[in-house]
């Protein structure tokens, strides 16, 4: 079993968030939704979604009901139902504060109202997936950034399109262009040694990057506010923003 580490990092901090244990309603919620799982409910399942459903990048986001009923088997495999079905709502799911109702430290989140949130877990077939799309991603970059460890996310805001890679033993790369530029093109800007920086159990997270006496910022929102945007770039020059750009996350 794997946890997706890009575009959903839920790295538990639990110096941040505590869960807590479920109302009668929230036990309730979480009964249902193993009930679907266990009868393989699909149609029901896809009906809770909320819907783009990410991916580990560069595996497609599910778009729509119709797509998930397709792809259900390589989210939901035999492993992660029987992970769920198994999972007791009393003991193995807590509330984790606005971000939602989460399985053991962050494999499944349920919202307060029963949607299907994420599920940050990938299956055997998902990995297969995402290293045959990585070969594919890396024959389409410039030369001089191909050479990776793994993809970890792509962003456009109305200016600039940022990728993120990471390059292995806690390093990763950026790298932007103009937003009408290719990656087939030579980045603008490419900045090495980046850092993660995890923020609790709900799974944002931002990456932050050095360059002279700029810091650039990626934050990724996995679990927000409503209307909040997917992600934001922002730069500074010592204390002083210099660039704030709310971003989307593109997968293919």
């Amino acid at each position: 079993m794997k946890k997706i580490i890009i575009t959903i990092f839920l790295t538990v901090n639990l110096a941040v968030v505590f869960g807590q244990d479920l109302t009668t309603q929230q036990k309730k919620i979480v009964s249902d939704f193993i009930d679907c799982v266990k009868k393989n409910d699909r149609t029901k399942i896809g009906n809770k979604i909320s819907y783009p459903f990410r991916r580990a990048y560069p595996i497609p986001s599910i778009k729509n009901k119709e797509a998930f009923l397709k792809r259900y088997n390589e989210v939901f495999d035999d492993q992660l139902r029987k992970m769920i079905i198994q999972s007791e709502p009393v003991k193995d799911w807590s509330a984790v504060g606005w971000r939602g109702i989460m399985l053991h430290n962050g494999d499944v989140w349920l919202n307060y109202d029963g949607r299907l949130l994420s599920v940050n877990y990938q299956s055997a077939g998902e990995a297969k997936k995402q290293q045959e799309l990585i070969k594919q991603d890396k024959a389409q970059l410039h030369e001089s950034i191909q050479v990776f460890e793994k993809p970890v996310q792509l962003l456009e805001t109305a200016q600039y399109r940022i990728r993120i890679d990471d390059m292995g033993n806690g390093h990763y790369r950026y790298a932007s262009w103009k937003l009408l530029s290719k990656m087939s093109d030579k980045p603008d800007i490419v900045i090495l040694n980046g850092t993660y920086i995890p923020d609790g159990s709900g799974g944002n997270h931002s990456f932050k990057f050095t360059r002279g006496a700029f810091i650039y910022e990626c934050d990724i929102v996995v679990m927000g506010e409503q209307n909040s945007p997917p992600a934001y770039l922002k730069v500074y020059k010592g204390n002083q923003e210099l660039i704030s750009q709310k971003a989307k996350l593109v997968n293919p």
